[in-house]
């Protein structure tokens, strides 16, 4: 699975003008999964997303995960998006391709799957709509922004 993180201050996703899923303080996950991926690549990187340590400490250092990102156990927000695209091909041409995407149903149940799993691990989750037109809205803070890939076996 892939995913693309980013440390905000504030993010909100958009369908049709209504919006879906809004955060303070925390990170904005975009999430892709691959083909191959299975359930063991959407624990693995969530367990690393919980644990990831972007957030700064009292010296300022990134030392805090979002899960005690105000250095007295207080969690920030997970806003959690589908995006096939981070799986784009574009080492031949200028129109990227996306085989290595899963197949839209697959990616449905994994994205799923993960938003369960991080809505049964950390309080306070929000998404999107798989497969929607959205608009993203958000504040990088920092800018902190970090590819992550749990590969398949």
């Amino acid at each position: 699975m892939l995913a693309l993180v980013q440390r905000v201050q504030e993010a909100r996703v958009v369908v049709q003008g209504q919006t879906l899923g809004q955060i303070g303080a925390g990170l904005l996950v975009l999430v892709c999964a691959e083909r191959g991926d299975g359930t063991e690549q959407a624990d693995r990187l969530l367990a690393k997303l919980l644990k990831l340590r972007v957030f700064s400490d009292a010296q300022g250092k990134m030392n805090l995960s979002v899960q005690d990102m105000d250095g007295h156990g207080a969690a920030g927000g997970l806003l959690i998006v589908s995006q096939f695209t981070l799986a784009a091909d574009t080492s031949s041409g200028n129109r990227p391709g996306f085989s290595a995407a899963a197949p839209p149903a697959d990616g449905e149940r994994l994205y799923d799957y993960f938003v369960a799993q991080a809505r049964g691990a950390h309080p306070l989750v929000q998404t999107g709509a798989f497969g929607a037109d959205m608009k993203v809205h958000l504040i990088n803070d920092g800018p902190v922004t970090i590819p992550m890939r749990i590969a398949p076996p």
